[in-house]
């Protein structure tokens, strides 16, 4: 079991990652019939002993191989732009988070509430409860069930910031702000890293985003 969760997605823990598994079964499923149907063509050419040296042309079986293929890259064209736009929707969010990326560390904000700020970096905890090489000292606290929208720039270099899980993945590019924004669909906590190569300590840039609910996360800000 642990063996197939290292070589498939994270389970989903919001609406668009949902959909991204979604659209990968289904391109995999596409891929897989298309594989398989080439290969027992192949196969068959090998082994038939039949040829008809005369076949050269046949405008109806060639305007069929040409169309079928059409088809195929339309069910997975659609799906595809389906979720392109899903993924750029803007809803009106509840609540901003702004990101900043560092070498090597982030920073946040939530300048929704007295501007409450915070350096967050890996963990150096000997605590053997800790998951080693993605705990931070400073977790990121947010509601679960309410639209979140990330701003999301770096000071530096190019970094990415990334939480597998809720199907988030952002580039933070030094003077632009990038933004996107996301659901999570229950409580828990959720680890990610940075995505982009960005210098020797790439490798401790872990994210770590605790999901709790809404009275609790109003206790938080105020203790804060």
């Amino acid at each position: 079991m642990a063996t197939w969760s290292n070589i498939m997605l994270q389970n989903s823990n919001s609406p668009l990652m949902e959909e991204l598994i979604f659209f990968y079964d289904h391109s995999m499923i596409m891929i897989i019939l298309i594989v398989t149907y080439t290969l027992y063509l192949i196969f068959i050419l090998l082994v038939n002993k039949f040829s008809y040296k005369n076949f050269i042309e046949h405008q109806i079986l060639e305007s069929i191989w040409t169309v079928i293929p059409c088809f195929f890259l339309l069910f997975i064209a659609i799906p595809s732009l389906y979720l392109l736009y899903l993924m750029d929707e803007s809803k009106l969010p509840h609540i901003t988070l702004k990101i900043m990326g560092h070498q090597w560390y982030w920073s946040y904000e939530y300048s929704d509430f007295k501007n409450i700020e915070f350096n967050s970096y890996i963990s150096n905890s000997p605590d053997s409860s800790n998951f080693r090489l993605l705990d931070v000292d400073n977790h990121i606290v947010m509601p679960f069930k309410i639209q979140i929208r990330s701003l999301v720039s770096s000071t530096d270099v190019i970094h990415a910031w990334t939480i597998p899980s809720l199907g988030v993945k952002i580039d933070a590019v030094p003077g632009r702000l990038n933004q996107i924004n996301f659901f999570i669909n229950r409580p828990g906590l959720y680890f990610g890293q940075c995505s982009e190569i960005c210098g020797t300590n790439h490798s401790f840039m872990p994210i770590t985003l605790e999901s709790i609910n809404l009275s609790n996360f109003i206790s938080w800000i105020n203790k804060n």
